[in-house]
């Protein structure tokens, strides 16, 4: 099996759990589920394109950081300029939790986007109810009824929607009127190789009526400023300033630079 494949197996057991332990109507009640979201595209199209990423450890690189906490990080960032904000709420491989969305949502009042592996409509509903402001939804875990269905119900729900692709046959079954923003994943996700090539390489195929988002592999500014000629907009960053001991202080020097 391919790390993406455990991935997802583990997720429909974790999913199921929930659903028992959590019905969808004590979501519902959410005092955040009824909030009016923050739109990423918006932000990411008109500010300065970073998405910086909240995320403690990874099946490829092991533990990142654990011991920053949300709070910081996150307000860090913000005042840093950021876009948006990544949070991974999977724990088993990720090391994350929504608890992290919630405290997040409470310090800051910018997108957040909830990252994780979506298998199941309820997971959307649950982004809502924890203060997400759009969630990823991953083409390699979906298929084309399933990305349509549920890029709709984050629609429905005031989400803004990223689609992340790998190739062209996942770009070709993600161009839905319900999706916001696609996101090129610079990472082979059954080798972990890392490559900015293949943002380069699908950006001509994207059209311009989504956000172009290019996530993983981003660590310098040089990178950024190779593929902004592309069509980029978005840049989704996370190791390059969670394994330093000050993320947000790390952002902030980053988009100076940038700038």
């Amino acid at each position: 099996m391919t790390i993406l494949e455990k991935i997802t197996s583990y997720k429909k057991q974790e999913v199921f759990a929930r659903k028992m332990a959590f019905p969808l109507s004590l979501l519902k009640q959410s005092k955040l589920y009824n909030r009016e979201c923050f739109s990423m595209a918006k932000n990411v199209s008109e500010g300065s394109g970073i998405i910086a990423e909240h995320k403690r450890r990874s099946p490829s690189k092991s533990v990142i950081n654990e011991k920053v906490l949300v709070p910081e990080v996150v307000i860090g960032y913000e005042k840093a300029g950021v876009s948006a904000i990544s949070i991974l709420t999977d724990t088993k491989f990720f090391g994350g939790s929504l608890d992290d969305l919630l405290v997040a949502r409470a310090h800051v009042n910018i997108p957040l986007l909830r990252k994780d592996f979506i298998i199941d409509p309820y997971q959307i509903h649950e982004a809502k109810a924890y203060g997400a402001d759009a969630i990823l939804l991953i083409a390699a875990c979906l298929d084309e009824k399933q990305l349509k269905e549920y890029s709709e119900i984050a629609k429905q729900l005031g989400m803004d929607v990223l689609l992340e692709i790998h190739n062209e046959a996942e770009l070709k079954r993600s161009l839905h009127p319900t999706v916001d923003l696609l996101g090129v994943n610079n990472r082979n996700l059954k080798t972990f190789e890392v490559s900015l090539e293949a943002s380069k390489r699908l950006s001509t195929l994207m059209p311009d009526t989504y956000v172009k988002i290019s996530e993983s592999g981003i660590s310098s500014v040089d990178a950024i400023n190779e593929l902004k000629p592309f069509g980029f907009k978005g840049f989704l960053i996370g190791e390059r300033f969670m394994k330093t001991e000050n993320p947000g202080e790390s952002a902030e020097h980053f988009i100076n630079a940038l700038s």
